[in-house]
């Protein structure tokens, strides 16, 4: 009896620091901030401008995230078509799709990629660097999880990846490692 409340005293010790040595993600202020591109010319548009407020495009993009919905909806109908005739690629294929026309919609909705860039004069060339941005610097703001929820309609890469590059720039910034 005391070899099996060992045994599980052990395995709990273990998974208890297993968890503690996961990855830890940075409050903003231990990261550091990638240096935006002063006007639109980046390939991707930053939700807040040069003063600090919400850019104009992000109103309109709320309703996006209704759009971006339909046109995954679309997508996954689209996908279970396809998989009817292509087993295996089908579903993926519906996917591809169906993330295309939800960013499709939700461009229209934001006004169109000339409001987006004409409203903008903050702009990344990755991803990653807008991401990283607005957590060091916005995550604070009142109305910073409108923004996000809009560039994530616009770049819906953004909604599979925003937690990994968070996580990226803590590591590389020595956080929980």
């Amino acid at each position: 009896m005391n070899n099996i409340k060992l045994l599980f005293a052990l395995c709990l010790s273990l998974l208890l620091t297993a968890c503690a040595m996961g990855p830890q993600l940075a409050q903003p202020n231990q990261l550091r901030s990638p240096t935006p591109i002063q006007d639109n010319s980046g390939s991707y548009m930053s939700p807040y401008t040069s003063d600090g407020v919400l850019a104009e495009w992000v109103n309109n993009a709320r309703n996006a995230e209704m759009g971006s919905s339909i046109g995954g909806m679309a997508g996954a109908y689209a996908g279970q078509k396809l998989a009817e005739n292509i087993p295996f690629f089908g579903g993926m294929l519906g996917q591809a799709v169906g993330e295309s026309i939800g960013r499709e919609v939700a461009l229209e909705m934001a006004g169109g990629e000339e409001v987006i860039r004409g409203s903008s004069d903050i702009s990344f060339n990755s991803l990653q660097d807008l991401a990283v941005w607005m957590y060091v610097n916005h995550s604070s703001h009142p109305h910073y999880q409108d923004a996000l929820n809009s560039v994530m309609s616009i770049y819906p890469e953004m909604k599979t990846n925003y937690m990994q590059y968070l996580y990226n720039a803590s590591a590389g910034a020595g956080v929980g490692y």
